[in-house]
């Protein structure tokens, strides 16, 4: 089932502090709330698309609800956190070698198997393997090699650093194919149309 009960999953009790404070602002209408994964972001427009959640609230996000949804920014720039990154993976299946996109030509979902060449456990975000310090920054990923064949991509929440190959054929596909959207959490009345967004990926209390 997709839509509303998996909106609650992570952080519970702020999200149940901060939604009445949003509907009183708002008015007395009740509104809904909607999290997905962003796997596009249009800065003119200022719409972003989601794959929503699909799963059950009582484990790991299961970011697999189609079609997808498209929601325009709120208005109010205070209402908007950090713009979002878009990003085409959807799940990194550690034990079966498989990585699962959203194949945009199909409208659908893709599993791809991969060659393990490498693969590093218990990585946090502070981990300099996926960060900077000199930088004072998370480094980028995905890091996609053309020349060797190779990708690595970094699941915080698996805290896994994977580096895998496949066949030359998927090596012309953009580096947003490998990528891992944000998370985010929509509130809204009105279908489409944000009242308050919160890219729970970017925002510090939020971060996994």
């Amino acid at each position: 089932m997709c839509g509303l009960p998996a909106a609650w999953r992570r952080q519970t009790m702020v999200a149940i502090l901060l939604i009445p404070a949003i509907v009183l602002s708002l008015g007395c209408e009740h509104g809904k709330v909607d999290q997905g994964r962003v796997i596009g972001f249009d800065r003119e427009t200022r719409a972003v698309t989601l794959i929503r959640d699909a799963g059950d609230g009582r484990g790991d996000p299961e970011y697999s609800c189609l079609p997808p949804v498209v929601f325009t920014l709120p208005d109010d720039p205070a209402e908007t956190g950090p713009v979002p990154r878009a990003g085409l993976r959807m799940k990194l299946d550690t034990a079966k070698n498989e990585i699962t996109i959203f194949d945009a030509v199909s409208g659908g979902f893709k599993k791809i198997r991969y060659t393990l060449i490498d693969q590093k456990e218990s990585v946090e975000r502070t981990d300099p393997l996926v960060y900077d310090y000199f930088l004072k920054s998370a480094k980028r990923f995905p890091v996609v090699d053309r020349d060797r064949k190779m990708i690595t991509v970094y699941s915080p929440r698996q805290k896994t650093v994977t580096m895998f190959s496949l066949p030359d054929e998927y090596f012309t596909l953009s580096d947003i194919t490998w990528t891992l959207g944000d998370e985010v959490r929509i509130y809204y009345k009105e279908k489409g149309k944000a009242l308050r967004f919160m890219n729970v990926t970017r925002t510090g209390i939020y971060r996994e």
